[in-house]
């Protein structure tokens, strides 16, 4: 069947037949394995990370009472335009001992900026009268973020994880730069090695040479849906709060 997909020119009207052959060569590749834990562990410290510390951030710029906020936030907002660049990075990440390890990929990286600005002003909606009755009762700003804020904006929390989400199973260039060690690749990277560099020979070994070509290819779309539809099945998750967040601070009064 894999010659046959090759050999297809044009529209495919029915399918050729049915074959999981591909997907087992995928999943019997180490690398394909060890990519996915890497990414795994990418995704779910990295985003808890990202949460975290964009809610802090957002709190603190989203208060009306905190001196220099307007300065704050306009420095903030300053690195979206202009930033030192990557040689500058890569200096700043070795020099902090991260080289060659996954938390090169998470650290550097741990606010963006553009959801900070939405978080907060999704917060900036939050009525004010609300912090007061709970400063009244006793409530320090730990106790309101968590117990108040970031309930009342379940919408952009969820907005927020899919960004984050899907820009760390995306990520691929920062950790061709920091990492050297092949079992610390994530996903990402294991996959541009395929379908860039043509590393299929281990997957489809035993074949004729005639037939490698064309099992690598089916390899190739194989490997694409591995690693493009765990981030898909995401989504419906948070389909009824995206709309609502994306357009949070888009309509006013």
């Amino acid at each position: 069947m894999s010659s046959q997909l090759v050999a297809n020119k044009g529209f495919l009207y029915k399918p050729l037949g049915f074959s999981l052959e591909a997907y087992k060569s995928v999943f019997s590749n180490p690398g394909i394995i060890k990519g996915y834990g890497n990414t795994l562990f990418i995704l779910i410290v990295g985003v808890t990370i990202n949460l975290f510390l964009t809610a802090i951030a957002a709190y603190v710029l989203s208060r009306r009472n905190v001196m220099w906020n307007n300065l704050f936030t306009l420095l903030i907002v300053f690195t979206m335009f202009f930033h030192g660049g990557l040689v500058p990075l890569y200096l700043v990440v070795k020099g902090v001992g991260l080289i060659d390890s996954l938390w090169s990929t998470i650290i550097p990286f741990a606010v963006s900026t553009f959801n900070l600005i939405i978080m907060r002003t999704s917060f900036l909606a939050i009525p004010e009268s609300l912090e007061e009755s709970a400063k009244i009762d006793g409530a320090n700003h730990l106790t309101i973020l968590f117990k108040i804020v970031l309930p009342l904006s379940k919408p952009v929390i969820a907005v927020m994880v899919l960004y984050y989400a899907v820009e760390k199973w995306n990520a691929w260039f920062y950790a061709s730069i920091f990492l050297k060690d092949r079992d610390l690749f994530p996903l990402q990277l294991v996959l541009r090695e395929i379908l860039i560099a043509n590393s299929t020979d281990t997957m489809s070994a035993g074949a004729s040479s005639a037939d490698q070509f064309m099992i690598g290819e089916t390899i190739k779309y194989a490997t694409i849906m591995v690693a493009t539809v765990p981030i898909l099945c995401v989504y419906p998750f948070v389909q009824k709060y995206f709309v609502k967040g994306v357009m949070i601070g888009a309509v006013k009064g």
